[in-house]
């Protein structure tokens, strides 16, 4: 029986600008950690928290490309869209972000992919938002505990994967 290591997630709040930045390693190289991100099939089985389900309706991750997902779960439907601003594959993506439930809430975000060496990966996130009030109602959200468990479970997918 293996078992999967999971590293610890850092996510940051700068107290003076409308911004998170979240840091995580992946003991994967980064061309399988950007898959993940990418291939709509792999993105539905780790991207959010474990009680959720996720259905998505729409996933063009290519520069120009956009998306749309719900997550479900016993109290409802959670919907989320944006648009794939630039995608380089296995280095960045840069897009925007917006929860349903809060339509003028739109974020931009982007995902660094840093090759460790060793097959490993930081995977560097910075989330922009219009306001401290928005950055801080995301946090509220229960933000952290999905970031984290979605993350185990990519760690999960990942070690399950041929790379």
């Amino acid at each position: 029986m293996s078992t999967t290591t999971h590293h610890e997630v850092t996510i940051t709040a700068d107290p003076a600008l409308p911004t998170i930045e979240i840091v995580r390693e992946f003991d994967a190289p980064p061309a399988a950690v950007f898959r993940a991100h990418v291939e709509p099939e792999l993105v539905k089985k780790w991207l959010g928290p474990r009680r959720l389900t996720m259905d998505i309706l729409r996933w063009e991750a290519e520069t120009g490309g956009g998306y749309r997902y719900v997550h479900r779960d016993e109290s409802g439907e959670y919907g989320f869209y944006g648009s794939f601003h630039e995608v380089r594959p296995a280095e960045r993506i840069v897009q925007t972000f917006t929860f349903e439930g809060f339509p003028d809430g739109v974020c931009l975000e982007t995902l660094t992919f840093e090759d460790l060496g060793d097959g490993r990966t930081r995977l560097r996130g910075v989330s922009v938002f219009e306001t401290v009030e928005g950055r801080d109602a995301a946090m509220a959200s229960g933000m952290s505990t999905g970031v984290t468990e979605g993350y185990e479970q990519l760690d999960e997918l990942l070690a399950g994967q041929d790379r």
